[in-house]
């Protein structure tokens, strides 16, 4: 069978939610995730509590999941995610991070709400990060932030998309995804994007992180899949979504639906179907106590 591969990404689907997950709670999370099989975990972010007040514990969380992984065999890849000169600090010194994220914007007003650069700072950034994760040996992979369009009437085409590759590439990025950071993109839109840049991104590991409702979460998924794509994002439950992107926060596409939608297709997913239900519980467990304002959460 052929094989994709799947990166869960509980830190998208935890940062925006407004009561805080103690740290254990994260940590055993991440470990059933590692259960069920998966091998590549979007885990904790290194950006400013005032901002994102649910990833402070990120170091807490790392040392608790690298406690508890240090005598496994096959560690999964652990991402977390760095924004500015600080984070990736944070991030070098935390133990079991093997892979640094970083969120390279396209439009102009997104990158400035999301870490406060300009192009010149952000680009100047991936440099950085790309010497720093290789002298540490660890790796990175470049998020292309709203790169099927963005709601704040910039200028958007393929040709930015590739244009923006090409330059990751010319850096030394060998590994990118693309983000539809506020979900509005159709089936028809993320394959017809995939398609044209994929070129581009030869030699590049290039997959998508798409945010849907669940509705429309299948068709992109395979628009994806049937344009050359074998690498995705996804959020057990469909939690998450960029807190800064807007007021009405469209969730990852729910790992669930992208497990059965590619098994049709007869893909290997690698994951252990029990275990994958029981983590999906946990995941409904904490959106209950933890996704509701504090007077109406579920205890």
């Amino acid at each position: 069978m052929e094989s994709v591969k799947l990166i869960e990404c509980p830190r998208d689907a935890w940062q925006g939610l407004p009561n805080l997950i103690p740290g254990e709670t994260k940590t055993a999370y991440h470990l059933a995730l590692i259960e069920a099989g998966f091998r590549h975990i979007d885990a904790v972010s290194f950006v400013s509590p005032k901002h994102v007040p649910q990833m402070a514990d990120s170091e807490e969380v790392m040392r608790g999941l690298a406690a508890a992984t240090g005598q496994m065999a096959g560690t999964p890849e652990i991402i977390g995610i760095v924004v500015n000169e600080k984070g990736l600090e944070r991030a070098l010194a935390a133990p079991g991070v093997t892979t640094f994220g970083y969120p390279y914007s396209i439009s102009a007003y997104f990158r400035r709400a999301n870490a406060n650069m300009s192009r010149e700072e952000s680009r100047a950034l991936v440099g950085r990060l790309r010497v720093a994760t290789e002298e540490a040996r660890r790796n990175l992979v470049v998020y292309i932030s709203m790169a099927f369009g963005n709601p704040y009437e910039e200028p958007w085409s393929a040709e930015i998309v590739a244009h923006t590759l090409k330059w990751l590439k010319k850096a030394g990025v060998r590994c990118v995804s693309l983000a539809d950071t506020v979900g509005t993109a159709s089936p028809v839109e993320v394959g017809e994007l995939y398609a044209a840049v994929k070129e581009e991104a030869e030699g590049i590991e290039l997959g998508v992180h798409l945010h849907s409702r669940r509705e429309g979460a299948a068709e992109k998924i395979l628009a994806a899949y049937e344009a050359g794509c074998r690498r995705f994002d996804s959020a057990l439950g469909g939690l998450g979504g960029c807190p800064f992107a807007g007021d009405e926060l469209v969730g990852n596409i729910p790992t669930e639906i992208v497990v059965e939608t590619l098994a049709a297709r007869g893909l290997d997913t690698g994951l252990d179907a029990r275990r994958l239900d029981d983590a999906l519980e946990m995941s409904n467990r904490i959106r209950a106590m933890y996704g509701q304002p504090a007077s109406t959460a579920v205890q």
